[in-house]
């Protein structure tokens, strides 16, 4: 998961510096968590760009068939626990979303996939073609004062939120690891962590993701997570205290 995260911000920042009013951008990723597309359309709607989601629709089987076969032409596959993870984390563009908007699906199970087809002739024409005050079909997005600077404060809050989030995931480990078993009688960590029990690294883990994906929810229609590292700790840790605190 760290991993993947870090992959995702580098490429992240590569879009950022590509994103002239010039070019065309083509993310050609799994862009599988609607949480990162908003990301990539702040971006856009930061640099005043015009943006559209490319959605290839394919049914599980299919993509379970076709990871089959190229493991067994020992070509680039995912193992089972990675496809397992990327089919239970994936979340469907939908095109209500204003980061979805618009959306142009293919079907690749139904039809094959050509320049020709459909869905990428419309978004093609979609990117390229000329905007003036006549163009009705094509929408640039529009920054505002909120978002003039969101590609610097949004991948700040991002990074200072994962890294704040495992430093007090570290200090309760180690906490823990002293206290030989035993009741640690609370964790100091600028802030108090009122945890008295111990709490296996598996739920740990399993909090933080929980807690880092409900604060990227609730950014999604709200303010960006925050981007100073103690007050993502603090969150964090009232968010511990209340799930496993002592009562």
């Amino acid at each position: 998961m760290t991993a993947e995260k870090n992959l995702r911000g580098i490429l992240r920042s590569e879009v950022d510096r590509s994103l002239p009013r010039d070019n065309i951008v083509i993310v050609d990723s799994l862009n599988s968590i609607k949480g990162y597309r908003y990301e990539l359309w702040c971006l856009a709607r930061a640099a005043g760009i015009r943006y559209c989601v490319l959605f290839c629709d394919v049914e599980e089987s299919s993509c379970r068939e076709w990871n089959k076969e190229r493991i067994e032409k020992a070509e680039g596959s995912y193992n089972d626990k990675i496809f397992e993870d990327l089919i239970r984390r994936f979340e469907k563009p939908d095109k209500r979303n204003r980061w979805d908007c618009p959306l142009f699906e293919l079907y690749p199970s139904k039809d094959r996939i050509e320049q020709s087809s459909a869905a990428i002739v419309e978004a093609v024409s979609y990117l390229t073609k000329k905007v003036d005050s006549r163009t009705k079909s094509v929408k640039l997005l529009q920054p505002t004062v909120a978002t003039q600077n969101v590609r610097v404060s949004e991948a700040n809050s991002l990074y200072e939120m994962d890294r704040a989030t495992q430093e007090v995931i570290n200090a309760i480990i180690e906490a823990q690891s002293q206290a030989l078993g035993g009741p640690t009688n609370g964790i100091s960590l600028a802030i108090y962590i009122n945890i008295q029990r111990s709490v296996g690294l598996p739920q740990l883990r399993s909090l933080r993701r929980t807690f880092l994906k409900l604060t990227a929810q609730s950014s999604l229609s709200g303010p960006a997570p925050p981007a100073d590292a103690n007050i993502a700790k603090r969150m964090f840790v009232d968010y511990l205290n209340r799930e496993v605190g002592a009562v």
